[in-house]
């Protein structure tokens, strides 16, 4: 498609002003390439490539992804979030969706998402028991841009992302931070937020996926990399471990960087 790993994005002033509203990063980092974006998590860049795509286009993904729809796992209560039509988005609201404001999304919606790049583009269905047969799956996206997508989210859970301590020793992870003000009647609050790590577990051959969403974190920190990122560690290295899923080899950092470069 349009985007690659590669594909250069100016986000400076690290700030852009999408209809009357302004979306900002915590910094200028300038120009950057897609895989950065992730990795830094920048708004900007994120709501650059979203207002590039059609909304119906964007829509459909996010629909195909399962959000917005209810997961049918026959779990009591499960809630299908919240998804507007595209039809009724302003330029703010497509810019916004792309890193989370907007739309309301469960911790299996999330988990089933990223399930969806954990398993080459397809979509399984949810059980909250174990199958005796595997069913059949819905292709969402192509197998090459999962892998691609899941290798730039390897790049996240690495010193030079925003979830180090995400990081589960002995084993390949890939994952995405979020941090969000919480929604309140009439807008977000200013000092309640929702913090996760969503992550996949061995990413060079994926077995798990785990969303971690914490609401109200104490204390002074309450980015999603920080406050989520090391329940996730705990927890996923527990798994592994009583699943007996095999360590992966080990790599370097800038094995990876190369990775992202060659899959263009």
């Amino acid at each position: 498609g349009r985007f690659k790993p590669t594909t250069p994005i100016d986000v400076s002033p690290g700030q852009m002003k999408v209809g009357r509203y302004l979306v900002r990063d915590n910094r200028n980092y300038g120009m950057i390439d897609v895989a950065t974006v992730l990795r830094k998590s920048s708004n900007v860049g994120a709501s650059k490539i979203a207002l590039s795509m059609q909304s119906d286009v964007l829509w459909n993904l996010y629909s195909k992804l399962g959000f917005g729809e209810s997961p049918y796992s026959q779990f009591p209560g499960e809630s299908s979030g919240r998804l507007p039509h595209f039809s009724d988005w302003s330029s703010f609201e497509q810019a916004t969706l792309s890193f989370g404001y907007g739309l309301s999304v469960t911790p299996l919606q999330l988990a089933r998402a990223y399930g969806v790049l954990a398993n080459d583009g397809v979509r399984l269905p949810v059980s909250l028991l174990r199958q005796q047969q595997r069913e059949e799956g819905v292709r969402v996206m192509r197998k090459s841009t999962a892998r691609k997508v899941v290798t730039m989210l390897e790049a996240v859970v690495t010193s030079e992302g925003t979830a180090p301590l995400a990081a589960v020793p002995g084993y390949r992870v890939a994952g995405k931070t979020g941090t969000a003000k919480k929604s309140v009647a009439g807008g977000y609050a200013e000092d309640k937020y929702l913090s996760l790590f969503v992550g996949i577990a061995p990413a060079s051959d994926p077995r798990l996926v785990m969303a971690v969403f914490i609401d109200e974190p104490k204390g002074k920190e309450y980015y999603g990399g920080i406050v989520a990122g090391p329940v996730f560690a705990k927890v996923m290295s527990g798994a592994l471990r009583l699943l007996n899923i095999p360590p992966d080899k080990p790599w370097h950092e800038n094995t990876l960087m190369a990775r992202m470069g060659d899959r263009q």
